[in-house]
């Protein structure tokens, strides 16, 4: 990156350039990573029942890569707030016969969106190639296991509570020292699980045990997570906030989305998990063709 002014190299905000992924090696630096969401559930906040069909979410799944996205991440339990649980067989049943029909089909990865290990397993004996924990290994104890004992990149992210308590309590002292505390103590612990460095990215939680003032705090210091020296991934797509800001319903918020995504790509993030992803493409490459 060279300031034209000054003749100076500008030092890139993350020293993160690579997330290995099964036998794959992600370039995450060198341009945006769009994670494509596909929610097998019927109670997602956004997308709920549209692709609970497993021929429509196959569907959706090439949808997206061909618009342009670089991992598909499937889930098969909503985690919005206060969304009821489910068991991991009900799970299982939702997202295996997906998995099982994209892998070999796209050129792009799979991400598996839970955190149950068993889910986690399977789901990587199907195909998948990432393990997307909104627990960051928490809220199952065998989870590092199953990402070690597999070649499978892994998303740590920040959360506090589980999804039916995560929004009853977001207050913190301190929000970006102690979520960037959480991370590094969970990538410490990755670590001595087996799992290297390099087969890892953060999520500092967007929406997940934060309030809107939280949400935006943790926007305007993403900088601040370099220190973790992982590609830093950014779920701000469709969420309330933006809703909340705006006035607007979930379907509204694509604008909103937007501005979020432009402003992470100045601040350092690389990867973003998106429902729209050609929009969202778009935003990312001429934010990063601005800031590079």
């Amino acid at each position: 990156m060279c300031d034209s002014k000054e003749g100076r190299v500008a030092q890139p905000l993350s020293g993160s350039e690579v997330w290995t992924v099964g036998t794959r090696v992600l370039h995450v630096s060198q341009r945006p990573h769009i994670m494509g969401i596909l929610n097998v559930t019927p109670d997602s906040f956004s997308d709920g029942s549209l692709f609970l069909d497993p021929g429509k979410a196959v569907e959706r799944a090439l949808e997206m890569e061909a618009e342009g996205a670089d991992s598909i991440d499937i889930g098969g339990e909503s985690t919005r707030p206060f969304a009821t649980p489910v068991d991991e067989n009900q799970e299982l049943r939702r997202v295996l016969p997906v998995i099982e029909k994209l892998a070999g089909r796209l050129r792009i990865p799979i991400s598996i969106d839970t955190y149950k290990a068993s889910v986690a397993r399977e789901a990587i004996r199907a195909g998948a190639e990432i393990v997307n924990d909104i627990s960051g290994g928490t809220f199952d104890p065998r989870m590092l296991e199953v990402v070690s004992s597999s070649s499978a990149g892994l998303i740590i992210m920040h959360t506090r509570g589980t999804p039916t308590e995560m929004l009853r309590d977001t207050g913190y002292s301190d929000l970006i020292p102690e979520i960037i505390t959480f991370l590094r103590q969970r990538l410490s612990v990755a670590a001595i699980a087996g799992i290297s460095a390099t087969r890892i990215v953060v999520d500092p939680g967007i929406g997940f045990g934060k309030s809107l003032e939280g949400n935006l705090e943790i926007l305007r210091n993403l900088e601040q997570f370099a220190v973790l020296d992982r590609p830093i991934l950014v779920g701000t797509s469709r969420k309330s906030f933006i809703g909340t800001i705006l006035g607007r319903e979930t379907g509204d918020r694509a604008f909103g989305t937007a501005a979020t995504i432009a402003l992470a790509v100045a601040k350092g993030a690389s990867i973003f998990r998106v429902h729209d992803v050609r929009q969202m493409r778009d935003a990312a490459l001429i934010a990063h063709a601005v800031m590079s």
